[in-house]
């Protein structure tokens, strides 16, 4: 396009310095600002002018001379000044040039409210595609097009034409970034609601360009912001938000994520057990898991979860205690902290003893704790039953659930702002149908305040699961093993594509330290009774074909033969089945080798994904792994503390611990395997596609892969 400036593309210091132009402009540029101040492009000014922005406003239009008292440019080059920021509220068929007349006057940022891109079609892309290349070459770090566009309410900087702007945008300590406006506009109103204060509203849309972790990275840095959250309906960089996730904790920031999308159609037909099962929310949530991301489900729990980590303290531990003044409230949140992990610990017996002496004889004094509505005559049995139950030492954080207490408030926002005050453990209200004012009095004095008793368990267990995750990232740094070999030990291997064979494969798993099975390749009967004999007991024939993955399926795996007829009968049998089950594979023979045993069968896998790069899987099952679908998955590389993790993540994890007779498994060693894998996974990433062992056969002082497809580009 004629006029353009050819730059490459910004490197991470000029992204950052866009971004905080973007996010912090001392000036602004308009283009194609109305002076009817109702409209899309004319609410920027209004707003702008109406909260006070301190900055200079710069307007473009070649139809006004003025704006609400301000000039009015015909044309951009008309501008003495460089505004740091531009928003862009003109047809979608004027955007690219007015991009290079950004990029021409040096402007970094720009926010483009247009639509008919992407959104709209085929047509729509390829005009997106053609705004992208503008924009590289113009060296102007685009938001949008699509979207909202941005509030930074500490300094007033109303980019946007959203309805949240229309009311009060009171300042806060939360970062909020969604890939939806009207929905990030309802997120944002329900949070104003509930006194959430937003520092920062960012509205992405298509994001052709700076995309959402790239934007919040830079909210995160903010002094002023606590905790960042995000609305998300898909992930295109999952190295992006691998490194917003290690940087929240770094900071200390809780980074709380609503994504949308759980049941998607599943992932593509792949060659692996592994390859199938990888679809992208359970990777999401992988990834989430393995760098301290706490995922919101909805809206709501979002917000339950905003403001738990606002005004609560991180817990010593996971030991809940409750007290209630409703018996049936107690046991919901009972069996509710149980299903989350949370422990709820018997008190100590001097705990019990003082309760019994404070709670009505028709309550109960173990916990939870139920106080009955009686405190309300004599509001000393709540004061003191709270610090009874914050001093005990099995107890690291409270639940406290009332109901209505209309006429009560000023009595109880005193004794809960008392008991916070004398008190070093956190507590958390549940408090049904609270008056407004109960609300805002609690919140003056730091104490959250929810309305249900699922949703406080939920959010409290997030801010535990936080608060353990952190402490344990935070220790894992600088723990991982080094990298098993430095060279892709794929790279000496020449020729390679698609499914290797098993000896090759067998041979560079072993080769790296991974205890594999000793395979022969049998091209004969006689091939095959020859190894047998090598063998001194009894074999298992498997099919060897690049064509046929899942050999069972093909009839193309006999069990324990341990003699010469039954030997030279699986091998015509396998050859005759696999032949049949698919007429154009490629036959190379039978797969000979010794019959293993093991208490469980558990298969690791390994997938390239497009957005996380190589992910690794442990599950159990075997054959039946995509029917038990009992896995867990995480990022490579990882240390051995992470792969245990996995592996408490399992739903069958009590085999490990040795069922009807059998022996206990060695966790351990299974870790330190999966964490090698993980390694492997990484030091081949340029050309690994799948890996799946399977199975891999485990018993008291046993650990072997017994099969294995690699598929390699």
């Amino acid at each position: 396009m004629k006029g353009v400036v050819v730059n490459s593309i910004a490197n991470p210091v000029q992204t950052a310095h866009a971004i905080k132009a973007m996010l912090s402009p001392q000036s602004i540029v308009i283009m194609g600002a109305s002076e009817q101040l109702t409209k899309i492009n004319g609410r920027p000014l209004k707003f702008l002018l109406e909260k006070g922005y301190q900055g200079k406003i710069f307007l473009v239009n070649p139809k006004y001379s003025e704006i609400a008292g301000l000039t009015c440019y015909p044309s951009l080059d008309k501008i003495d000044a460089i505004p740091d920021m531009a928003i862009i509220a003109l047809p979608a068929s004027q955007v690219c040039e007015t991009i290079v007349a950004l990029g021409n006057k040096g402007v970094p940022s720009a926010i483009v409210f247009s639509s008919g891109f992407g959104e709209i079609g085929p047509d729509g892309k390829e005009l997106e595609k053609e705004l992208l290349e503008v924009a590289r070459k113009s060296g102007v770090r685009i938001c949008g097009p699509n979207c909202l566009g941005l509030i930074n309410a500490f300094e007033s900087v109303y980019a946007t034409f959203s309805q949240y702007a229309d009311g009060d945008t009171h300042s806060g300590p939360v970062g909020f970034v969604s890939h939806s406006g009207a929905f990030g506009t309802a997120i944002a109103a329900l949070a104003r609601r509930r006194e959430i204060g937003l520092g920062y509203f960012v509205n992405t849309g298509n994001e052709i360009d700076l995309g959402f972790s790239e934007i919040m990275q830079e909210i995160l840095l903010d002094p002023r912001i606590k905790v960042v959250a995000g609305y998300l309906e898909g992930i295109k960089d999952g190295f992006a938000l691998k490194k917003l996730a290690k940087s929240a904790i770094e900071h200390n920031k809780p980074l709380v994520l609503t994504k949308v999308g759980r049941l998607g159609a599943g992932a593509l037909a792949a060659a692996s057990h592994t390859g199938s099962l990888a679809v992208e929310d359970g990777l999401f949530d992988a990834v989430a898991r393995q760098y301290g991301i706490i995922r919101a489900r909805n809206e709501e729990q979002m917000l339950d979860i905003l403001e738990v980590m606002l005004y609560t303290s991180p817990p010593a531990g996971n030991r809940l205690g409750i007290i209630t003044q409703s018996g049936g409230a107690a046991v919901m949140m009972a069996d509710r902290a149980e299903e989350l992990g949370l422990v709820m610990p018997r008190l100590t017996p001097e705990s019990e003893d003082a309760l019994k002496d404070i709670v009505p004889g028709f309550g109960a004094f173990k916990n939870p704790v139920d106080v009955t509505g009686q405190f309300v005559a004599n509001p000393a049995i709540l004061r003191d039953s709270i610090n009874v139950m914050l001093a005990d030492p099995q107890i690291d954080i409270v639940i406290i659930w009332l109901q209505l207490m209309t006429n009560h408030v000023d009595l109880l926002v005193n004794l809960f702002s008392d008991i916070r005050k004398n008190n070093v453990k956190p507590f958390v209200v549940c408090w049904v149908a609270a008056p407004e004012a109960a609300i805002a009095g609690l919140h003056k004095n730091g104490i959250a305040v929810l309305r249900g008793a699922e949703p406080v368990v939920d959010a409290v267990s997030a801010l535990v699961w936080h608060t353990q995750t952190r402490r344990e990232l935070l220790q894992d740094q600088g723990a991982s093993l080094p990298k098993i070999n430095s060279v892709d030990v794929l790279s000496s291997v020449t020729g390679l594509h698609g499914v290797v064979p098993t000896m090759t494969a067998f041979q560079l798993l072993a080769g790296e330290g991974i205890p594999m099975a000793k395979v022969t390749l049998a091209t004969s009967e006689d091939q095959a009774v020859e190894a047998w004999r090598m063998t001194a007991g009894p074999v298992v024939l498997k099919i060897e074909s690049q064509d046929i993955t899942h050999k069972t399926e093909a009839k193309g795996v006999h069990l324990n033969l341990n003699d010469e007829v039954s030997i030279r009968n699986a091998f015509r049998s396998i050859m005759k089945s696999a032949a049949a089950y698919a007429p154009k594979a490629d036959l190379s023979g039978v797969i000979v080798q010794q019959m293993s045993k093991g208490d469980a069968e558990l298969v690791i896998g390994v997938k390239r994904d497009a957005t996380f790069g190589m992910m690794v899987m442990v599950g159990f099952g075997g054959i039946l792994i995509e029917v038990l679908k009992d896995v867990a998955w995480r990022q490579a590389p990882f240390s051995e503390a992470i792969a245990m993790q996995m592996l408490n993540e399992l739903r069958m994890k009590a085999l490990f611990d040795g069922v009807r007779g059998s022996a206990p498994i060695d966790k351990f060693a299974l870790a330190k395997l999966i964490s090698k894998v993980s390694y492997f996974a990484d030091s081949t990433s340029s050309r690994l596609i799948e890996l799946d062992l399977n199975p891999i056969l485990i018993g008291e002082d046993s650990l072997l892969a017994v099969d294995c497809v690699m598929v390699v580009d």
